[in-house]
């Protein structure tokens, strides 16, 4: 069985209603599950509800990039990990894996670039606090010497032979 070697930031099963009639997952769900994912992400590094209304700052999805690999199914136990590819002061680069719990393969991914705002006068790019930098960074840190995963930086496109 594989495992992520990311840490773990959400599970969820594939609920009744998520199945299209090709009887899998519709795409939709994958999305919705990776951003319910991203909420316990940001929530891990400080950048909770409470924070986003006591700072008036929120977060936008400026790209996301999701590759699906192998379907699943109703009942499914789903688990989410998530790796820092990289950040800056206002951005971070994200890339989430969905696995299948109990067998272990990678179901998709979702790879993501994400800006923190200001919605004061805005909403306008705005640094981070300091202990979200670090918190990001130390996530980043954490597979500074491992390679990128294979669906990171992907181009959509017809590959000729």
């Amino acid at each position: 069985m594989n495992k992520s070697a990311m840490p773990l930031i959400h599970e969820q099963p594939v609920l009744p209603e998520w199945i299209d009639n090709n009887k899998h997952m519709n795409v939709a769900y994958y999305v919705l599950i990776f951003d319910q994912s991203l909420d316990e992400f940001l929530d891990e590094i400080g950048l909770t509800r409470e924070y986003r209304s006591s700072a008036n700052c929120t977060v936008y999805v400026l790209e996301t990039h999701v590759t699906y690999i192998q379907e699943v199914h109703e009942g499914d136990p789903l688990e989410i990990y998530a790796r820092v590819l990289d950040c800056d002061e206002k951005r971070m680069h994200l890339f989430l894996e969905m696995r299948h719990r109990d067998k272990g393969f990678l179901a998709a991914t979702s790879e993501q670039m994400i800006m923190h705002l200001s919605v004061e006068d805005g909403p306008k790019a705005a640094p981070m606090p300091e202990f979200m930098q670090s918190n990001l960074q130390e996530h980043k840190d954490r597979f500074a010497d491992a390679p990128p995963p294979q669906q990171a930086g992907t181009v959509i496109g017809i590959r000729r032979k």
